[in-house]
Order: C-alpha cells, then sequence, then structure tokens
C-alpha cells in the first residue's frame, strides 16, 4: 500500500532546484522522490536524529553509486 502524499507548492532558487533534478537524474530517481529524501534528511537532522540522517546519506549514496546493479538484480 503506497502512503499517502498530499500536494503542495513552494519556490525555491534555480540552482537549488537543478541540484536536484542532477541527484535525481545521476541516481535514476525520479525528482519528486529525490526531493522526499531531502526533506526527509532535513526533518532527521532537525529533530537531532543524527543516526537517521547518516543512515539515509549513505543509503543515497549507494543508490547513486550502483543503480545500475539494482536494476539488474530487480530482473
Amino acid at each position: 500500500m503506497v502512503p499517502a502524499k498530499e500536494r503542495f507548492t513552494g519556490q525555491a532558487p534555480p540552482e537549488l532546484l537543478a541540484s536536484i533534478r542532477e541527484i535525481a537524474r545521476a541516481g535514476g530517481r525520479d525528482f519528486e522522490a529525490t526531493l522526499e529524501d531531502a526533506m526527509r534528511l532535513y526533518v532527521g537532522c532537525k529533530a537531532g536524529n543524527e543516526e537517521q540522517a547518516d543512515a539515509i546519506a549513505h543509503f543515497r549514496t549507494s543508490l547513486e553509486r550502483n543503480h545500475r546493479l539494482y536494476e539488474l538484480l530487480a530482473q
């Protein structure tokens, strides 16, 4: 079951959005999923949950580095 999501609008500097799009593209992921990861990481850091933020950062790095391998394994 996919968790419910709420649509929102906002504004950000173009270079920040371009960076998120590039991270998403490099990882073979869509912009929304990458933005959600970034928001979760930010909230985790602000909530004092550095361990969670660190784990998410390592997970993202692994996804970006091993994207093709994960695709092959999924087949």
